[in-house]
């Protein structure tokens, strides 16, 4: 044919779907890069449309299926922490990877204000984007509701409770943080302290629930003295060891539930006269750049953060395609164990 379908002009959606001996819908689907589509049929599509010339009208393809062509990557910290955790960047390193393959433009929204967010629920009401990725999202957040509200397609990174109703990617946290547990055990630590991330996020109090189990199943009472809260930040572990240090001068080890907590927790130990890891074992949560470049190098539970975004985005597209798709998805940790421990 050419480069021209039937109608002598540019070829069509259907042309193309006869060509290959598919559906339209599927067409649509390689198109779009779905994930959903065998590799026989998308070789099968794709050349129908080399053989036939045909060009997505872009444009018109996004007003016929009212699409904007842009999802939003929404992160519910001030941009401080954004920049000061690992966890942020690799994220979106993932959600980029996934939209490479595809005509999708990512939209990085930070709303650690009430400014920022009201701005934000202004900015969704328009429905200047296909969906939304929620990642770090605190107990009582109301931008799930409100994406709910408007019908916009939403996952979220880290559910906010055991019943979350949103399509989720989240890591093992509580056998991520048991597994720590065990390990510090096993080295012949009696009076294991940890501090945790902000108990209103649900993967910090996983982690905390990981570290209660495992001295329970080892046959070890749970002293609460032993527990600080802290915030994720480098300064909210460095607070948190100073409190526990008052309390429990004979603490021996510190599972601290992230990598930049373990930074600040190292700090406090190393200004108390505490060898790592001769008087005190320390391990972290992420296995983020942190870990590897501290000195002794950190023992962490990496979590597979790279491909929770890719996971993430890849779900998200789904759903805006009209597809069911998975809706919680829970990927495994690995203890990486190195000189702090």
């Amino acid at each position: 044919m050419n480069g021209h379908g039937r109608s002598g002009g540019r070829p069509t959606l259907e042309e193309v779907a006869v060509r290959a001996g598919v559906g339209r819908g599927t067409v649509s689907r390689v198109i779009n890069g779905s994930s959903k589509v065998s590799e026989h049929t998308r070789v099968a599509v794709e050349a129908a449309v080399a053989e036939l010339g045909y060009v997505p009208n872009r444009a018109a393809r996004a007003l016929a299926a009212n699409r904007t062509d842009a999802i939003a990557l929404v992160i519910p910290e001030p941009e401080a922490r954004f920049f000061a955790e690992p966890y942020f960047s690799d994220v979106v390193r993932g959600v980029g990877a996934t939209l490479a393959e595809t005509d999708v433009q990512l939209v990085l929204t930070l709303a650690g204000s009430e400014r920022e967010r009201r701005r934000l629920a202004q900015y969704l009401s328009g429905h200047r984007v296909d969906g939304v990725l929620l990642v770090s999202v605190h107990a009582g957040d109301p931008l799930p509701e409100l994406l709910a509200e408007l019908g916009i397609p939403a996952v979220i990174s880290g559910r906010r409770s055991a019943d979350e109703t949103l399509p989720s990617v989240d890591s093992d946290n509580l056998a991520g943080a048991a597994e720590a547990v065990r390990h510090l055990l096993g080295r012949g630590r009696r009076a294991i302290a940890t501090v945790t991330g902000p108990l209103d996020v649900y993967g910090a109090q996983c982690r905390l629930d990981g570290y209660r189990q495992a001295l329970l199943a080892a046959g070890r009472p749970v002293d609460e003295s032993l527990i600080a809260v802290a915030d994720f930040t480098e300064e909210g572990g460095r607070r948190a060891v100073r409190e526990l240090l008052d309390r429990r001068p004979d603490l021996d080890a510190v599972f601290a539930a992230s990598d930049v907590m373990a930074a600040g927790a190292r700090r406090e130990l190393r200004a108390a006269g505490r060898r790592i890891p001769g008087d005190v074992a320390l391990v972290g949560f992420d296995d983020s750049v942190v870990a590897r470049h501290m000195d002794p190098p950190l023992t962490s539970v990496r979590q597979p953060i790279e491909e929770m975004g890719r996971t993430m985005a890849r779900v998200l597209l789904d759903r805006i395609a009209g597809e069911a798709g998975e809706t919680a998805v829970v990927l495994p940790t690995e203890l990486v164990v190195r000189e702090s421990s």
